[in-house]
């Protein structure tokens, strides 16, 4: 088996356009979520989300391809060019073709579904452009980034609700673990901060009118967010041997299915879900310092995540530092998890862990430091990043310091 580590991370979410910015806003216990800008928003009842600001998709990119690239495929495309950009690595020759792209979206061109329908319900037009399909398909955003930097190996998008992440880059890490790829560009990317999409979301009556504030007694639900986290996964001795530097190792993945309600989140499918990312990366509870929760600020969830958490490390949980850093940034569904594995890095690499910003008072069901309000300081070896999606379906990384 491959040892796999990261050499390259990029971003672009409501925090930062940039690794750098990003990372120094969880420092600094930033929120990124407010008033949302755009058509129609006067007509729903959910009017804040974490939003990027100031966005001009034309600075970016030119006309032509911007009308083959909804938002969702935009963000993955900046957020690769920044992880390839530090990474260093060269696709050239036989690493292109043993080089892949997985990338987790939930709904893909969701843009380009609303507009798509505005221009035929609304408007009473009778034609779309003619590109609506590649633009909105959810293997846009990885098809566009594997063409990007001619990687001819085995790409594809994963569409697993909020585990969508997590599960693509498990993925990308199982197979250049297995040999099947030495070099991977995974993580994830949603845009669903349109009308269509946030009036969707209020349907289910889980989403806050005031803030996320996870594991807070008195919290009142989930908030959105839109953005991509990507990342380059290589084989460590082909990473150790071109000097790249190395970001973390990642050491372990599991994944599970609660196989049991389609909405409500279960204690035993979490349980599990981490348990056996410990054991696929021979880790010890005692091990881990940090867990970047799946934290939504939903009752039911952060209920059951807790219970999870102390299912699986006991009396460890005791010393086990926990966050979410959806306070801040918002849920960005499908693309979260990589945006979160961000917070990860940066417990194991600088010793600083995110805070829970929001947090107004302890709520007995989640009796965990979840590091309320301010950045702690802290010696990380080993960090795991939950992900528990709405079907049941859990994807759970651990990363280890190196």
């Amino acid at each position: 088996m491959k040892r796999v580590v990261i050499t390259g991370a990029g971003t672009i979410n409501a925090l930062g356009r940039s690794v750098e910015e990003t990372m120094a806003a969880m420092r600094a216990g930033e929120c990124g979520i407010g008033p949302l800008d755009f058509r129609d928003v006067e007509r729903l009842s959910i009017r804040i989300g974490g939003q990027i600001r100031g966005y001009d998709p034309a600075e970016q990119f030119s006309r032509q391809q911007l009308g083959l690239f909804d938002r969702f495929t935009q963000y993955a495309l900046l957020a690769a060019r920044q992880a390839v950009e530090q990474s260093g690595i060269a696709f050239d020759g036989d690493l292109g073709e043993r080089s892949g792209v997985i990338i987790g979206t939930a709904g893909g061109g969701v843009s380009t579904w609303d507009e798509s329908y505005r221009t035929v319900y609304e408007d009473g037009k009778n034609r779309v452009h003619p590109f609506v399909v590649p633009k909105l398909m959810n293997n846009a955003a990885a098809s566009h980034v594997s063409m990007e930097y001619g990687l001819t190996g085995p790409s594809y998008s994963v569409a697993s609700a909020c585990s969508s992440s997590n599960h693509a880059m498990g993925q990308a890490f199982a197979m250049i673990r297995s040999g099947l790829a030495q070099a991977m560009l995974t993580g994830g990317t949603e845009a669903m901060l349109c009308f269509g999409g946030v009036k969707a979301w209020e349907g289910l009556r889980v989403m806050s009118r005031e803030a996320c504030r996870p594991f807070s007694l008195g919290r009142s639900g989930m908030v959105q967010g839109e953005g991509a986290g990507m990342f380059v996964f290589e084989e460590f001795e082909h990473a150790k041997a071109r000097g790249a530097e190395i970001l973390a190792e990642v050491v372990g993945f599991s994944m599970t299915s609660d196989a049991s309600d389609i909405v409500m989140p279960s204690r035993d499918g979490a349980a599990r879900a981490m348990r056996r990312a410990l054991s696929d990366g021979g880790i010890a509870p005692g091990e881990v310092g940090y867990i970047n929760a799946h934290g939504t600020g939903t009752s039911a969830n952060d209920r059951t995540e807790c219970a999870a958490v102390l299912d699986v490390f006991g009396t460890d949980a005791g010393s086990l530092l926990i966050s979410s850093t959806k306070s801040m940034h918002g849920h960005l569904i499908g693309g979260t998890g990589a945006v979160e594995l961000l917070a990860c890095i940066m417990a194991l690499r600088d010793g600083i862990v995110a805070p829970t910003i929001g947090f107004e008072a302890p709520d007995p069901d989640c009796p965990l430091d979840v590091v309320p309000n301010e950045a702690r300081r802290a010696h990380v070896d080993v960090a795991m990043s939950n992900a528990f999606a709405f079907g049941g379906l859990n994807a759970v990384l651990a990363l280890r310091r190196i």
